[in-house]
C-alpha cells in the first residue's frame, strides 16, 4: 500500500529538516533539554508573556530560523534582562544550539523546532518587543516565492504580536529577497521602514555578532542587506 503523501501546510517556508547524523551528545541533548525548553502549543499561552521564563525579564524577543543559534546567544549574553524565543526547524541547527545553551544560564530561552507560524499564531496579541528574521531561505525560483517567509499573511502575524514602537530586522544576502520584503513591507500599513541614510540599510544591526553564513555571503562576493522596521 502506497503511504499517503506527507502533508507540507506546516513546511511551507524551509526546506529539509535533517542533515547528517546528529553527535552522541547532540542526540542527548535533544533528548533530555529540548522537552525543557520547547513551548508547548498545545496550552493556552500565558496573558503576561514574560512568566515564560524562569528569570525576571523586562522584555521578550523572537528569533526566527536561528540556524546553529550563534547570533541567538550572542543576544542572550548581550541582553541579560530579555527572554527569548527562538524558532529553528532544522534538526541540525536546533542540535547545535542545545549542545551550547546546555553550557549557559537556560532560564531565558525556550525553544520551537517546527514551523515558527505555529509559534505566532499561539502567541497573544503585543506580545513581543522584537522579531528578528535573519538570513532565512530566500527560495531564489520564481515558482517558489510563494515559500518566503515575509508575506503578507506573516506581515499581518508580525504585526499582530509586536508591541506599538515593536522592532522587526530582517537580513539578507538576496538582493531579491530585499527587495521582495522592502515591497511588502510598504504596503502594509503596520510597518515603517527606519531607514534615514542611503548607507543604512547596509549597516550592521548594533552589537551585530556576524554569522557563518554571512561570512560565506561576503566571500562569495554578496553584500549583506540589514532592513529595521518599526511596528506602528
Amino acid at each position: 500500500m502506497t503511504e499517503p503523501r506527507r502533508e507540507r501546510s506546516t513546511e511551507a517556508f524551509f526546506g529539509r529538516r535533517r542533515g547528517k547524523p546528529l553527535t552522541e551528545l547532540q542526540s542527548e541533548r535533544m533528548r533530555d533539554l529540548l522537552p525543557r525548553l520547547r513551548l508547548d502549543l498545545d496550552t493556552a499561552p500565558p496573558s503576561d508573556l514574560k512568566t515564560l521564563f524562569a528569570a525576571h525579564v523586562d522584555l521578550v524577543r523572537l528569533e526566527i530560523g536561528f540556524g546553529g543559534g550563534e547570533h541567538l546567544l550572542h543576544r542572550i549574553e548581550e541582553n541579560p534582562r530579555t527572554g527569548f524565543i527562538g524558532v529553528e526547524p532544522f534538526v541540525n541547527g536546533m542540535a547545535k544550539f542545545l549542545r551550547a545553551v546546555a553550557e549557559t544560564p537556560g532560564d531565558r530561552i525556550r525553544v520551537y523546532e517546527d514551523d515558527a507560524t505555529r509559534v505566532l499564531d499561539w502567541l497573544p496579541d503585543a506580545s513581543i518587543d522584537h522579531i528578528d528574521l535573519l538570513y532565512p531561505d530566500p527560495w531564489p525560483k520564481p515558482r517558489h516565492f510563494k515559500r518566503r517567509f515575509v508575506n503578507p499573511g506573516n506581515l499581518d502575524r508580525f504585526a499582530r504580536v509586536l508591541k506599538p514602537g515593536g522592532a522587526f530586522n530582517f537580513a539578507s544576502d538576496i538582493d531579491t529577497y530585499v527587495d521582495w520584503t522592502l515591497g511588502h513591507c510598504d504596503l502594509h500599513p503596520a510597518f515603517e521602514w527606519l531607514a534615514t541614510r542611503p548607507t543604512d540599510w547596509h549597516t550592521p544591526y548594533a552589537g551585530w555578532p556576524g554569522t557563518r553564513y554571512e561570512e560565506k555571503a561576503i566571500r562569495e562576493g554578496r553584500k549583506p542587506c540589514y532592513l529595521r522596521f518599526r511596528r506602528a
